[in-house]
């Protein structure tokens, strides 16, 4: 485990987590590329874990540390059951979903619908907090349907502080439970940063990072040099993941060396070769490494040779060195 000090360090930069995008093959990629940046997985509910005895959701590879296990739940018992597996399992952070606003996290009575029981979510904190070892932290909207984020935000951050929680991601918009579908929450309603940024300014002592519709490092970099104590990003950094996880070490960090899309390939075949022996398919690492050279001389082929061969049976390391022959190829008749 990763200790309170380093991983408050590395919450400078995190990958969000994504469902059916931030599986434990994505996050060992990433680490290739970034060995800084915070990572979180998929959320896992708390009666998967506890009821459902789920315990393979847990499986990670040491060197993804350090990474955050993302619990949804609004059972008090439950969630400090799960963060206490969590911890054990040796995740460096546990992190309570109040953001996620699908009809299937709704009918749980957990995710974004949450941001309209503050008190519920400091109970719930309190008790993971006392039950994990390990930090306890929150990843939150600025409200939901008809709330005023100017005053339902300040409040949320009180309550769930007081319970001891010092730790906050924040997606800048809110979310609508009725009306709007997963996806469309994502881009519809409007972005509100300066929100956020009004929310470190009120309360200097939380650590808070900012999330939603980030897109580049150039970007994240301005709202540290705004104050703000991190930056999450999402969908950029899995579908242009070079571009913020290559450098970010360098960039965010202040120390080590950019990464080249060729080295994290040729670093990822050992890890692909042991998933195929264990009896795993190529698919399954290689759909996260579509965007590996987004933007760059080859990207098309590198894409289609991977979409396309992925799946056929014997399908293993040597399609993905011949994918990435077509970006060579490509990138030396394009001078890069």
């Amino acid at each position: 485990m990763t200790d309170k000090p380093l991983i408050t360090k590395a919450a400078r930069l995190s990958v969000a987590p994504m469902m059916d995008w931030t599986d434990r093959h994505c996050r060992y990629l990433h680490r290739l590329m970034s060995s800084e940046t915070l990572l979180y997985t998929e959320m896992v509910t708390s009666p998967a874990l506890v009821r459902g005895g789920a315990l393979h959701l847990l499986d990670h590879d040491p060197a993804e540390h350090p990474v955050a296990l993302q619990l949804g739940g609004s059972d008090p018992a439950e969630l400090a059951e799960a963060a206490r597996i969590g911890a054990g399992a040796g995740y460096d952070e546990i992190n309570l979903n109040v953001g996620c606003p699908s009809d299937r996290v709704q009918s749980g009575t957990f995710g974004a619908v949450l941001m309209k029981q503050p008190d519920l979510v400091a109970t719930c904190c309190a008790a993971m907090i006392e039950a994990s070892p390990v930090e306890v932290t929150v990843k939150c909207r600025i409200g939901v349907d008809d709330q005023d984020p100017e005053a339902v935000l300040p409040d949320f951050l009180e309550r769930v502080s007081d319970a001891g929680v010092t730790r906050f991601a924040i997606h800048a918009r809110k979310a609508w439970l009725q009306g709007l579908s997963p996806k469309e929450n994502r881009d519809i309603p409007p972005l509100d940063y300066p929100l956020v940024h009004r929310m470190k300014d009120r309360f200097p002592h939380l650590h808070l990072s900012i999330n939603g519709g980030i897109q580049t490092l150039d970007e994240a970099q301005a709202h540290l040099d705004q104050g703000l104590d991190g930056v999450m990003i999402g969908r950029a950094a899995y579908h242009t993941p070079l571009d913020i996880l290559g450098s970010a070490d360098r960039r965010i960090y202040g120390r080590g060396t950019d990464r080249s899309g060729e080295a994290v390939v040729h670093a990822m075949l050992p890890y692909i070769a042991e998933h195929l022996e264990s009896g795993g398919k190529l698919g399954q690492i290689t759909r996260h490494m579509l965007g590996l050279f987004a933007g760059r001389a080859g990207a098309r082929m590198w894409r289609r040779v991977l979409s396309e061969g992925a799946h056929k049976p014997g399908a293993g390391p040597d399609l993905v060195l011949e994918a990435l022959s077509h970006v060579t190829a490509a990138q030396q008749e394009a001078g890069e």
